[in-house]
């Protein structure tokens, strides 16, 4: 017995030292063949991840943090959910691949699923990898429908980093992409808290939005413009929630001067704003609906198009100048017939609908009271946005458009303390997304929100 705690510690020392050996494997082929999305690659040193569950994910070091980011905002279900996972295991033992040219169970059950959940008549499903592709063909659709070569989209917005997504993207990713030949007009859309607008309501800005938009359409010719494509809620922009009467007012827009009304649903459909679809909030239905992330959970890469009846008839004998090889994967639709049915069953999306009215709503708004770096929050569901700003007065952002270096360095240090205290934060320019998984538990949203609470204060302390 004496020698008993000298064992234990040994194999402790042990166990750290097999850790510490697989999380430098790990990070060193990262460092040699790994290219990270949107990176300086010699700047950044990417946490090795060992595994995850649930709302959580840790590293080999045995630390555990609560994901407020939900991945990338996809894991709508939170990590290796039983169900989905079991369902294609099951999957991968029946039929892992086929072409995409055959009718398969699965996808059939898939696209069924879907159309079941999209409002109106977006009754066809057309199945790509991810959400920039199904932008891509949205805007493909809309262009060879109409026969029109523009597209309007929003300068707060973000579509993907394919070539047509990231011209349509109005953010600051665009700058190194932009190509200036996509045939793509960028407009402003309403916000607010920073109104190009100068509005002083949401009536007015919803309506001067909606002039601005129609003037912007008058003088770039309709009969030249294709589509209108908006983010039902602003996503990466910042958690833009539209003003009442703005989605339906640039409905009417769309069909006054027969443009094509695509939105971009990628980040907040299958249950992020408390609804299947974020445009059931507000009674609309587009032309075409582009979906991904949280159809699956982010378990098997799928997006995806839901098509009006108007828009398919147009391919009814005319082929379809588009396609693509993994369109429609098996392991995927297993992966989405099973989400969606677990979301059902499991009353996820009725779950984040509370969770943002009686949880997370209330906690944050009490969180801005107590810190003054807080200028607004918004946001529906399980998908919201805390603004920080360096003057409560003004709304001056706490760090600048873009910033980057030195000059992003309070928000750099904001996110540093919310992983200090066990959370991992979605930091996008001046804000921090709070975008959990839908089924978070009442536990985990206190726990975060009392980490929240604690790292606000560092931004509070680089005010002016």
């Amino acid at each position: 017995m004496d020698n008993y705690p000298r064992i234990m510690n040994a194999a402790a020392d042990a166990l750290a030292a097999v850790k510490d050996t697989a999380k430098d494997a790990v990070k060193d082929a990262d460092r040699k063949h790994v290219f990270h999305s949107w990176s300086a690659q010699e700047l950044i040193d990417p946490l090795a991840v060992a595994g995850a569950e649930g709302s959580y994910f840790w590293d080999y070091e045995g630390n555990r943090f609560l994901d407020f980011s939900s991945a990338l905002v996809y894991t709508n279900i939170g990590y290796q959910h039983p169900k989905v996972a079991a369902a294609i295991a099951e999957q991968a033992g029946k039929l892992c691949t086929v072409a995409p040219g055959f009718a398969v169970d699965v996808r059939s059950e898939a696209a069924r699923l879907i159309a079941e959940r999209t409002p109106g008549d977006l009754d066809k499903i057309f199945f790509t990898n991810a959400g920039a592709e199904a932008v891509e063909n949205a805007v493909r659709m809309a262009r060879v429908h109409t026969g029109r070569p523009k597209v309007l989209a929003a300068y707060r917005s973000y579509h993907g980093a394919t070539s047509a997504a990231i011209n349509l993207t109005g953010d600051a990713r665009r700058f190194g992409n932009d190509s200036a030949t996509a045939g793509v007009v960028h407009f402003w859309g309403p916000f607010r808290y920073r109104s190009p607008f100068h509005a002083a309501t949401d009536a007015e800005e919803s309506a001067r939005a909606l002039r601005h938009l129609e003037d912007t359409i008058v003088f770039e010719g309709p009969r030249s413009i294709a589509a209108v494509i908006l983010e039902t809620v602003g996503g990466a922009p910042g958690v833009l929630v539209p003003p009442p009467g703005y989605l339906a007012g640039v409905r009417e827009l769309c069909d006054r001067y027969g443009i094509v009304f695509i939105l971009d649903e990628v980040m907040v459909g299958f249950g992020r704003t408390g609804k299947w679809f974020a445009c059931e909030h507000w009674d609309v239905t587009p032309d075409l609906l582009c979906f991904a992330k949280g159809v699956t959970s982010g378990y098997v890469p799928l997006g995806g198009v839901a098509i009006s009846a108007a828009i398919a008839e147009t391919f009814a004998r005319r082929p379809y100048p588009g396609g693509l090889t993994y369109s429609g994967h098996v392991l995927a639709c297993a992966a989405a017939v099973a989400t969606i049915n677990t979301m059902a069953e499991e009353g996820i999306v009725e779950q984040s609908a509370r969770t943002g009215a009686e949880l997370l709503g209330p906690g944050l708004r009490a969180l801005a009271e107590r810190h003054p770096s807080v200028g607004e929050v918004r946001g529906l569901g399980t998908f919201w946005a805390l603004e920080l700003v360096r003057d409560a007065q003004t709304g001056e952002p706490l760090v600048p458009y873009n910033a980057s270096g030195a000059d992003n360095a309070p928000m750099a240090a904001f996110a540093a303390a919310c992983k200090k205290g066990g959370l991992w934060p979605l930091v996008a320019g001046n804000r921090i997304h709070v975008a959990p998984p839908c089924n978070i538990s009442e536990q985990d949203v206190a726990k975060g929100l009392e980490i929240l609470d604690e790292a606000l204060s560092v931004a509070d302390a680089h005010m002016a």
